[in-house]
């Protein structure tokens, strides 16, 4: 409730300065409990265990996205999904836990899908789609087609 008054702006430059400061914050503590090394370690692990799923990933929405385009389907969720996953890709390759654990959580298809649904829904529901008043008067012809490819 509080972010929805919030400017873009200003959710933007929080997010810039909030977000390093928590990596920090982990990468010291866990620094602490592991060691340095392991802390290196496991950071370099994730960021490539990471690149090796999201390449998977992408060539699997890839295939889906050529699919739907064959059939003749607006492929508008594999697009976003693509978009999710690029951001994904910049999140994995972002040195700390906190980027790598978001990352990892927009690798999980369901969860990838629900939330590219979740955005094209919002964004077909903000669409502003001006209807001019005379319009909606106007004879409407309904009909149907169907494709005939020559022999």
């Amino acid at each position: 409730m509080f972010a929805s008054r919030m400017p873009p702006f200003a959710i933007l430059l929080l997010l810039l300065v909030c977000v390093p400061l928590l990596e920090i914050y982990l990468l010291i503590s866990v620094g602490r409990n592991i060691g340095a090394g392991a802390t290196v370690l496991a950071v370099v692990f994730t960021a490539v265990l990471g690149a090796w799923l999201l390449r998977l990933q992408g060539m699997h929405t890839l295939a889906r996205l050529r699919a739907a385009t064959q059939q003749g389907q607006l492929p508008a969720a594999e697009m976003v999904e693509g978009l999710i996953l690029l951001a994904c890709g910049l999140m994995l390759l972002t040195p700390g836990f906190f980027t790598d654990a978001l990352g990892f959580l927009a690798l999980v298809p369901s969860i990838r899908r629900r939330f590219a649904n979740g955005v094209l829904r919002q964004f077909l529901t903000r669409a502003d789609f001006k209807v001019n008043v005379d319009d909606r008067d106007a004879n409407v012809i309904e009909g149907s087609y169907r494709r005939e490819d020559p022999p």
